[in-house]
């Protein structure tokens, strides 16, 4: 068993590995998009990457995530735990808060979205993209650490690079949507035909535009700065708690290909 994680969550500090190589991939789809720290936290051998590259340099549309995923698969990783930044669409989800989502509405437009172009036809079942059994862990991590969380919720994801219009925002919140992001999709997809759980740690930085204020980029940091070390603590937590998991994402491909 090997532990991936995904996203400048802080987990990639050096001073917190026991031993660590860090190496960049080239991969069948390129180079993935920030280097890979490989070592063990606390006996558990764990693999990070930055997806927006070590220098937050590629906007969410840029991202390699198929390099980024394929290189995880090709380390043996078996779960995955990906930090993503979000804006909440619900009063009672509130910045500081977490949001360990269960289901995705993708508005994404111009990224690769599988493995299977050119050869096979993949069509794989997402019902419940998230790895159900991962995300109680998560549920009970952020429990034992007194942190605010929301055990599911509903995730937009856009394209981006832009942040959303009042229209759009409303609209969102009128589907059901609870937060919104820019970086789940196709990363989750492309785990689930690689066989990986994936589950993924929202931290809400924002309200979004509905609630009469503008989004920017200076407020987004400041809150993901000030909750830092709580995103650093719950990934670590869950990190110790992550034993073999018997559940269908490693089998899902299995049914998938034409």
């Amino acid at each position: 068993m090997k532990i991936g994680v995904i996203g400048g969550s802080g987990v990639d500090d050096p001073k917190i590995f026991d031993s660590l190589e860090t190496i960049k991939m080239h991969t069948p789809y390129g180079m993935t998009s920030g280097f890979l720290n490989i070592g063990k936290i606390n006996e558990r051998d764990i693999v990070t990457i930055s997806r927006h590259g070590d220098k937050h340099s590629y906007n969410p549309s840029n991202v390699n995530y198929r390099a980024n995923l394929w290189a995880l698969k090709e380390l043996g990783v078996t779960h995955v735990i990906a930090a993503s930044a979000v804006g909440s669409l619900r009063d009672d989800m509130r910045p500081g808060d977490f949001v360990f989502v269960d289901q995705f509405i993708d508005r994404t437009t111009k990224r690769e979205q599988s493995f299977y172009y050119g050869r096979e036809v993949c069509h794989i079942s997402m019902a419940e993209p998230f790895c159900s059994k991962l995300r109680m862990i998560l549920k009970a991590s952020a429990s034992s650490l007194g942190l605010r969380f929301h055990g599911k919720g509903t995730i937009v994801v856009i394209e981006g690079p832009r942040f959303s219009t009042k229209a759009e925002s409303n609209l969102f919140r009128s589907w059901g949507c609870d937060v919104i992001g820019m970086t789940l999709v196709p990363e989750c997809v492309l785990a689930r035909e690689l066989g990986l759980c994936y589950v993924s740690a929202c931290m809400i930085t924002d309200y979004d535009c509905w609630k009469d204020n503008i989004v920017n980029v200076e407020e987004i940091f400041f809150t993901m700065k000030k909750n830092a070390s709580n995103v650093n603590k719950l990934i670590l937590d869950v990190i110790s708690r992550i034993d073999y998991l018997e559940c269908e994402c490693r089998t899902a491909i299995k049914n998938s290909i034409m």
